[in-house]
C-alpha cells in the first residue's frame, strides 16, 4: 500500500490516518465537513487534497447509516483498488451496498471491518496513531471477496498495530451487541440514577461507580448512530438483562418480609445472579487476550504529586516485580489516593517487602 483515501475524518479515520502516514503511506483526507478534514491534515494525518488518481485503498469512515452511500458513490468513480468501511455494524451495511446495483466484480474489492477500539472522546482531536495498538480487528470477508483486497485491509491492521479477527458479518454484529452496545445502555442508565441525586450520595462516589460509569460520558448522537443500526440483537439482550432485573428485584423484596421461607428464597436469588456474573466475568479475556490471570493487589498510600508514580514503577523494577495492571483510587476530598498494583502470586510478598524499605505506606 502506497496511497489510501480516508473518507471521514472523526477519531477512527483520523486515527488510521495518522498510523498509516507515520508508516510513509500517502493518505488523501475527505469529510462531508472540510473543516474536519484540514483539523486532521494539521495534525499530521495526510493532506486534504484530492488524489490525482485512484488509490490504493479507500477506508469509509462515516456512520453506520451512510457507509453504503458513501461506498457506493466511490467504487462507482473507481477512486480505489480496495475498499473498505470501519463501522461498528457489519451486516445491514454489506446488504444496503448489495441493493445499490453495483457490479459483482465490484463489489469483490470491498470488505467490511470493524477496529475494536475508541475513546469516550470523538473528533480528530481525540485521534491518536496507536489507538488500535493490540487491538481486535475484525474483518468480514466473503467467499467472493478479492484476494487482493482482504491483502490490502490486512496490511492497514498491520500498519495499525491491530490484531487481525475474521468473522462473519452477522455474527460479528450479535458480538458487538453483547460486549459493546448493550454495556454502553447499560452504563448510560446507572449514570442517568445519578442526574438527580442527593450531592451527599454522589459525594461518596467510589472506584466501582466510575468502572460501571465511564463509557456513559460518551457522545449520544455517535451511539444513536451505532444503535439504529443494530437495534434488534441489542433489544434481545436488553430483554434477557430485564428479566434478570424482575428476577433481582423479586428476590430483594423477598429479603424484607418477615417469612423466613421467602427470605431464603431471596437470598438464593440474589446469590444466584451474583454467581452467575462471576462465571460470566472470568471469561473475558486477560492481558494480551490469553485466558485471564488471578494477580495478587499490592495497595500503596500516595500523595497527588508528581512523579509519585513513576517512583512506585522504578521502584518495583528495582525490586525485580513486573507490574501486570494498575488502578488508582482517589481519595474524597483530599489530594490523596490509593494505587493498587497487580502483581503475580508469588512476587506480592517481594514488592510489599522492597516498597516498605524505600518508605511507601502500603494498605493492608
Amino acid at each position: 500500500m502506497r496511497t489510501a483515501l480516508v473518507i471521514g475524518t472523526g477519531l477512527i479515520g483520523t486515527s488510521a490516518a495518522l498510523a498509516l502516514t507515520r508508516r510513509g503511506v500517502v493518505v488523501h483526507l475527505s469529510d462531508h465537513d472540510p473543516g474536519q478534514a484540514r483539523t486532521a491534515a494539521a495534525l499530521g494525518a495526510g493532506t486534504d487534497e484530492a488524489p490525482d488518481g485512484p488509490v490504493d485503498l479507500a477506508i469509509v469512515a462515516a456512520p453506520p447509516a451512510h457507509v453504503a452511500t458513501v461506498l457506493a458513490d466511490v467504487m462507482r468513480r473507481g477512486a480505489a483498488r480496495g475498499y473498505l468501511d470501519v463501522a461498528s455494524i457489519k451486516g445491514g451495511p454489506r446488504r444496503e451496498l448489495e441493493a445499490q446495483g453495483l457490479d459483482e466484480a465490484v463489489l469483490a474489492r470491498y470488505i467490511g471491518t470493524h477496529p475494536m477500539s475508541g475513546r469516550e472522546k470523538s473528533g480528530p482531536l481525540a485521534a491518536t496513531e496507536d489507538l488500535f495498538e493490540g487491538r481486535p480487528w475484525v474483518l468480514t470477508p466473503t467467499r467472493d471477496t478479492d484476494t487482493e483486497v482482504l491483502n490490502l485491509a490486512l496490511e492497514l491492521v498491520s500498519h495499525c498495530r491491530a490484531v487481525p479477527v475474521v468473522m462473519d458479518a452477522d455474527a460479528h454484529d450479535r458480538a458487538v451487541a453483547l460486549v459493546s452496545h448493550m454495556p454502553q445502555l447499560l452504563s448510560s442508565m446507572v449514570a442517568a440514577r445519578l442526574e438527580h441525586a442527593e450531592e451527599a450520595a454522589v459525594r461518596l462516589c467510589g472506584q466501582g461507580i466510575r468502572d460501571v460509569t465511564r463509557i456513559a460520558a460518551s457522545e449520544p448522537g455517535m451511539w444513536i448512530d451505532i444503535l439504529s443500526a443494530n437495534p434488534g440483537p441489542v433489544a434481545d439482550l436488553l430483554a434477557d438483562v430485564s428479566t434478570d432485573l424482575d428476577e433481582t428485584v423479586r428476590a430483594l423484596r423477598a429479603l424484607e418480609s418477615s417469612d423466613e421461607t421467602k427470605r431464603r428464597a431471596g437470598s438464593a436469588g440474589v446469590e444466584d445472579v451474583l454467581r452467575r456474573g462471576n462465571a460470566g466475568q472470568v471469561r473475558v479475556p486477560g492481558k494480551h487476550g490469553s485466558a485471564p490471570r488471578v494477580y495478587e493487589t499490592v495497595a500503596v498510600l500516595i500523595d497527588d504529586q508528581p512523579g509519585q508514580l513513576a517512583r512506585i514503577f522504578a521502584d518495583a523494577g528495582r525490586a525485580g516485580v513486573n507490574i501486570e495492571d494498575v488502578r488508582i483510587e482517589h481519595a474524597t476530598g483530599q489530594q490523596a489516593g490509593l494505587v493498587q498494583l497487580m502483581v503475580e502470586p508469588k512476587a506480592a510478598p517481594l514488592l510489599t517487602a522492597a516498597l516498605r524499605e524505600r518508605g511507601w505506606a502500603i494498605r493492608q
